[in-house]
């Protein structure tokens, strides 16, 4: 009898060693050339195009917002606008940097690094207050209910800074005045 469990545990493992990795999809394009070139568009993945889909209505000019009770509003956010791009004398990673300039009008070097930003006292959401966390760093401007504030965000993506709706989930508020 335990020969039988034993030789059966035996088959499973040897079984399942020995099966063939292969990759989830083939990404191959018969015949790519200069005048027809690969179109690799229908092996993006799903995911991928739910992200760009969920940032397409992000960026959209009305917002379902909802506070604790669960009540929702909708609001009108004016929308994604670029102010500019990397300020002057900030390193290639300029979210810190930028956001330095913002609230103290000028560079502070040990801000350049997002997660420096952590280092001052917590405090609640308000107009001129900083949500860091390791990687990012973004100044509140104006609350537009639930966690979405309008904010000030230096390298929030392609290089550009912008003044846009941001959640403030994953994010720790800090007073740089403090």
């Amino acid at each position: 009898m335990i020969k039988r469990v034993v030789s059966a545990c035996l088959f499973v493992f040897v079984s399942c060693v020995a099966s063939e990795a292969r990759p989830y999809r083939a990404l191959h394009a018969p015949e790519c050339n200069i005048t027809m070139p690969c179109d690799f568009s229908y092996a993006q993945p799903r995911r991928e195009r739910a992200q760009r889909a969920s940032l397409q209505a992000y960026r959209s000019t009305q917002m379902t917002v909802t506070d604790a009770g669960n009540a929702a509003t909708m609001i009108s956010v004016t929308g994604d606008r670029i102010i500019g791009g990397r300020p002057a004398g900030c390193p290639s990673s300029f979210c810190g940097c930028g956001a330095a300039i913002r609230v103290f009008g000028r560079i502070v070097p040990e801000l350049n690094l997002a997660s420096n930003w952590l280092r001052f006292p917590r405090t609640a959401p308000a107009p001129g207050m900083v949500a860091a966390r390791h990687g990012h760093v973004f100044v509140l401007e104006q609350p537009l209910g639930g966690d979405m504030w309008m904010a000030y965000d230096a390298n929030s993506g392609g290089h550009a800074t912008r003044i846009h709706a941001r959640s403030l989930r994953g994010y720790t508020v800090v007073n740089p005045h403090g």
